[in-house]
């Protein structure tokens, strides 16, 4: 394990680290459809802001989650908005969990991440198909949906190893 002096300007880095690994998972637009992997994507930036939300990082701000939806619009090319307001529900979801558990469990927030994630991309597809008129492909939402899902678990050890870094 690492440790760092409080002073240091690494261990700042490292503190936000979580905000420059969302900030750059929305500025970069990769997809698995690039190596001819069809059915195969996931959504890392639900994944990171539900699980720091969930844990309670302090440098883990609301509005720079919100800020990084809008560059998420503007680089894939959404309605300016609905990328912050899917950010920013799993952040009060999240946060709603959190106040709520008395005992932390992974396998609840597991299954409560599906919970909030199918939701997110139910509204989501109901606003682009109904308000602005895209024609959508569901099952992309319903495979990175599930994909979504599966990768959370893996992704909670990596973060959770970062977590304990910065804790000792």
């Amino acid at each position: 394990m690492i440790r760092f002096y409080k002073k240091n300007f690494i261990y700042k880095i490292y503190l936000w680290l979580p905000i420059i690994i969302l900030f750059i998972s929305v500025l970069n637009e990769f997809d698995f459809n690039y190596l001819d992997i069809e059915y195969f994507s996931f959504n890392f930036p639900f994944i990171l802001i539900f699980y720091f939300t969930l844990k309670e990082n302090l440098h883990f701000d609301y509005f720079l989650v919100f800020i990084a939806g809008l560059i998420n619009d503007v680089v894939i090319g959404l309605p300016l908005g609905l990328s912050s307001l899917s950010y920013v529900l799993i952040c009060s979801f999240s946060s709603y969990l959190r106040n709520i558990t008395i005992r932390p469990n992974i396998i609840k927030d597991w299954f409560y991440f599906l919970f909030v994630i199918s939701l997110i991309n139910s509204i989501n597809y109901s606003i682009l198909f109904l308000v602005f008129s895209y024609e959508l492909n569901l099952t992309y939402y319903l495979v990175n949906n599930f994909f979504t899902f599966l990768i959370y678990i893996f992704f909670t050890f990596i973060f959770d190893y970062y977590l304990k870094g910065i804790n000792e």
